[in-house]
């Protein structure tokens, strides 16, 4: 217990807990100068760690502080020091040598171990732009960019553009030139430049058509001896000449360039001779152009060649020539897989995934391209030669036929049928084409189709609507999604009437193809009919916005705005019209009638007189001219229109009863008399000429007043007598129905006939006489008074125009317009 000492209350139970050694006072390091000055200077000179010299302990020693004092030091909180410098030399630091440390640092030396007290690095040397090999290096550098960008103007069709691009290129380059002269480096001059520079503006002078500036260009490439294979520009040379219609110069250049290229390069040679080929048949020298057409085919054949051969002998006329060179034609080899290529094989997805990738590629399109063209050029051969190399064009055909179907090209066989069903149609052969068509019946759907469709458009222009109806159902079975097909069924039905259907059958084909015209413009008839005019209009205006310049597509869309009440969206689309159509006359007409119902009469007159300079024999036109000008006290001038009427409707006693009064209200009365006396002598039973005959005569005190007096009571006499006929008829015809419905069947037969013999014979009272024309004006149209039928008592006449054809025709002619193939 005398060792247990009781706590006291002052006693602090917790002290001493916070003492420490300042050495390990991390936190006042910052304050410490003693450790900053030995961070900053004495990292190297710390003392070593063993003996320094053999022999010797480390406490053998007096160490050697920071500052040189022989003793250890202790840091200014107590710290013991961690290194010392022995006399004056530095500790070994070896092991970090390639880091960049040294153990050489005299004393006082910082540690630098990355350079960082020298300062920054200096800056690069600028260069200097003013020497003259930076100039002619800028220089070239800036003629290389020129060229690159006139090649992509031209690339983007921008011609003028690169043009400017190649002469401030040339400008550059001839600049370069002078720089290295001046500068002594002529030795250095860059040929390639420079011929690419030539090249490039002869190239751009060409593509802008302007030819001697491109042909001096390419002389400077090709007279320059230091060019090498310049030669070889005399091609294009000889293509300017080509192109100027210059065909001696060209094939002698085209003789030069290919006495200058070697037979290593045979494609360059073979084009060449084709050229050569091509311009003899410009000259007419067709037996040299064979020669050049035949070595090529004899070479490397190829379908333009050999299409170019036959063309040849199709123009001297030698027909066993041109069958050999048919079946060279369908020879040619194409070069293209086969399409079973592009069908997948099997189910596994790497393979399809590739199939399909390449199914539609660049190349894949180029081999379609390819064939189409082959294909074209038999297709234009065959037609060509056929009628040529038999008796008829139908041997002729059928030789090609099997031909073709030996060949490679086995499907064409088919379309060569059917262009021989459309030859029959263009000699207006009618029954040979069908029965050529007909023959497709029990061939494959496509063909089938096909020829249905011809067929059905061929008994619809002959309104044969029951077959046309027929084949086209036919076509339909055979292909469903043929539009042309379902345009024809279309049509049968418009023509029936049934424009709800009709209009089915369109839309149907606009699904299958949306680009088809013919079905757009027929709905937009079916429309029209249902009175439906707002989606006509749609239809229309859709159509209008693919063909830009259809006349007939401008007109309807003008029709219906005339429908809907806005004449000044009518006369818009008219004018497009006429600027489409300058010279038809009845659109001018229809232009006319607008501005005259917008009481606008001038341009009305403006509109008719042109109307009437490009089809002088509308009576309609020249009906409104001759009232315009009566109406404007112009008398004389409306005679000429209405002789030409007379001339026209020469039956018609209207016409000349209007001349005979223009004359008289001109004043030339003797004219007029001898007119009516004219018009008495064709027409005698004519009441009005006799009223104004008996007028005149007793105005100018002649002494026939009487007898023309006679005959006008005679003839009003009789035409009392024929309308009292007419009326009793009419009265029995009436009685005889009432009676009839209570008689028997034999008496109602024969009260019939009867009240039909009486009807006939009363009605064939009541016509003119024999001399008197049926479209005899009645007294509705001219005063049966003394009175000028065309003073202002009277109603001018009628100034309608006629349309530039009817709804109907545009159904007849358009509907189906493309059913038969070129």
């Amino acid at each position: 217990m005398e060792n247990v000492h009781l706590a006291v209350e002052e006693d602090d139970l917790y002290s001493g807990y916070n003492d420490y050694n300042p050495t390990f006072d991390s936190e006042e390091l910052e304050n410490d100068v003693g450790f900053q000055q030995a961070v900053r200077t004495s990292h190297g000179r710390r003392p070593p760690m063993t003996a320094k010299f053999p022999g010797t302990a480390i406490g053998g020693r007096p160490l050697v502080s920071s500052f040189g004092s022989r003793i250890p030091m202790a840091s200014s909180m107590g710290r013991p020091m961690t290194g010392a410098v022995q006399d004056g030399s530095a500790r070994p630091m070896t092991a970090v040598r390639a880091a960049g440390y040294s153990s050489s640092l005299m004393r006082g030396s910082t540690f630098d171990p990355l350079g960082q007290s020298k300062g920054p690095a200096p800056p690069l040397e600028a260069k200097n732009e003013d020497t003259a090999e930076e100039k002619i290096k800028i220089l070239e550098k800036r003629v290389n960019d020129l060229i690159e960008e006139s090649c992509m103007a031209q690339s983007i069709g921008a011609l003028q553009l690169a043009l400017e691009k190649a002469k401030e290129a040339g400008r550059k380059e001839r600049a370069l030139i002078r720089q290295r002269e001046t500068s002594g480096q002529t030795e250095h001059i860059n040929l390639d430049l420079t011929y690419s520079v030539l090249l490039n503006l002869a190239n751009q002078y060409a593509n802008n058509e302007m030819y001697p500036e491109a042909l001096n260009s390419y002389h400077v490439l090709v007279k320059n001896k230091m060019f090498t294979n310049a030669g070889r520009l005399k091609v294009n040379m000889a293509n300017i000449y080509f192109k100027q219609k210059n065909y001696p110069k060209a094939i002698k250049f085209y003789r030069m360039a290919l006495d200058q290229i070697s037979n290593a390069h045979k494609e360059l040679r073979i084009k060449i001779l084709q050229n050569i080929g091509v311009v003899f048949v410009r000259l007419g020298q067709y037996s040299d152009a064979i020669t050049s057409f035949e070595h090529i085919m004899a070479e490397s054949p190829n379908i333009k060649t050999g299409f170019n051969l036959i063309l040849c002998y199709y123009a001297i006329g030698d027909r066993e020539r041109m069958k050999k060179a048919f079946q060279k034609l369908i020879s040619v080899p194409l070069g293209i897989d086969d399409e079973d290529k592009y069908i997948p094989a099997s189910d596994e997805p790497s393979a399809n995934m590739v199939i399909e990738a390449i199914k539609n590629d660049k190349l894949h399109q180029m081999e379609r391209d390819l064939k189409i063209l082959a294909e074209k050029y038999i297709m234009t051969a065959a037609k060509l030669i056929a009628p040529a190399i038999e008796t008829s064009f139908a041997s002729g055909f059928d030789w090609c036929v099997e031909m073709v179907k030996c060949s490679q090209y086995v499907e064409l066989a088919n379309d060569l049928e059917i262009n021989k069903a459309i030859t029959y149609l263009r000699q207006k052969d009618f029954n040979q084409a069908v029965e050529t068509l007909k023959t497709f019946e029990k061939k494959d759907s496509r063909v089938k189709s096909a020829a249905a469709t011809n067929l059905s458009f061929l008994y619809f222009l002959e309104k044969d609507y029951d077959q046309a109806d027929r084949y086209a159902d036919l076509a339909m079975n055979a292909d469903r999604y043929n539009p042309a097909a379902l345009i024809n069924k279309g049509n049968t039905v418009f023509v029936k009437k049934d424009y709800e259907k009709a209009a089915e059958f369109y839309k149907e084909a606009l699904r299958n193809d949306s680009s088809c015209t013919e079905a757009l413009y027929n709905l937009g008839l079916s429309y029209e009919r249902l009175n439906r005019l707002e989606e006509a209009l749609d239809c229309f205006l859709k159509l209008h916005s693919i063909l830009r310049n259809g006349a007939e597509v401008m007109y309807q869309l003008a029709h219906l705005y005339e429908q809907l009440g806005d004449p000044q969206q009518a006369i818009e689309w008219l004018m497009q019209v006429i600027s489409a159509t300058p010279t038809d006359p009845h659109v001018l007409a229809k232009l006319g009638k607008l501005h005259d119902d917008e009481g606008d009469k001038s341009q009305a007159f403006q509109y008719y007189s042109e109307s009437f300079r490009y089809f002088p024999s509308n009576i309609d036109v020249i009906e409104w001219l001759g009232a315009y000008y009566i109406e404007t006290q112009f008398c004389e001038k409306a005679i000429q229109y209405f002789e030409r009427a007379t001339l026209i409707q020469p039956n018609c006693v209207k016409w000349q009863l209007i001349v005979a009064s223009c004359y008289r209200r001109s004043g030339n009365y003797q004219k007029a008399l001898d007119t009516y006396k004219e018009i008495h002598r064709k027409f005698p039973e004519n009441v009005e000429c006799l009223r104004f005959l008996v007028r005149l005569s007793t105005d100018m005190g002649l002494k026939e007043v009487q007898e023309y007096a006679t005959k006008l009571k005679k003839v009003e006499k009789m035409k009392e007598l024929r309308e009292q006929r007419v009326k009793s008829g009419r009265e029995n015809s009436a009685r005889s129905r009432r009676e009839g419905s209570t008689g028997s069947a034999d008496s109602g037969r024969s009260s019939s006939s009867s009240s039909k013999g009486e009807r006939l014979s009363a009605k064939m009272r009541s016509l003119p006489g024999s001399n008197e024309p049926y479209e005899a004006s009645s007294p509705k149209e001219l005063d049966a008074s003394y009175v000028d039928p065309l003073g202002p008592q009277t109603d001018r006449p009628k100034t309608g125009a006629k349309k530039p054809a009817d709804d109907d025709d545009f159904a007849d002619e358009d509907l189906g317009d493309d059913l038969l193939p070129e």
